[in-house]
């Protein structure tokens, strides 16, 4: 499993014209699933982004995660992030999971943020959506479960 997290002032993603997933203040989740990936690896990976101290404390260091902040999270699933570009011209998405199982993991991986007290908007799996941000900072991280999770 694999994301990118981005610290936003603002995110919103929308489908078809109409927004349907929009916070203020907290992390912007594009979350890619892999063939082999597990629940157990989307707990990992809840819990490390809630928990990721990556907000400013008054002294401007990095101490605050998000529940400290009471900041949001907006998760869009994003299968490209399986994409590997090391041969070619054209990503190959080989080791993508199948829409059926990425669809499930991305649920679970939502359901376990609500668990731990973030309030989670997202996108529609499989839409074409068009997700729009306010970095804040730029502060951008690339987490991947690790393999024995």
């Amino acid at each position: 499993m694999k994301a990118v997290i981005q610290r936003v002032k603002r995110a919103s993603v929308t489908v078809a014209g109409k927004v349907v997933g929009e916070i203020g203040p907290g992390i912007l989740v594009l979350l890619g699933v892999e063939i082999g990936d597990t629940c157990k690896q989307a707990d990992w990976m809840a819990e490390k982004i809630v928990n990721l101290r990556i907000f400013c404390d008054d002294q401007g260091k990095m101490n605050l995660a998000l529940p400290d902040i009471k900041g949001e999270m907006l998760a869009v699933s994003q299968f490209t992030l399986a994409g590997n570009c090391s041969k070619g011209r054209r990503p190959s998405f080989d080791t993508a999971a199948a829409p059926e199982e990425a669809n499930k993991l991305y649920s679970y991986f939502m359901g376990q943020v609500w668990e731990l007290g973030v309030p989670v908007q997202s996108g529609i799996f499989q839409a074409d959506m068009e997700v729009a941000l306010v970095n804040d900072g730029p502060v951008t991280f690339v987490l991947e479960t690790p393999p024995n999770r």
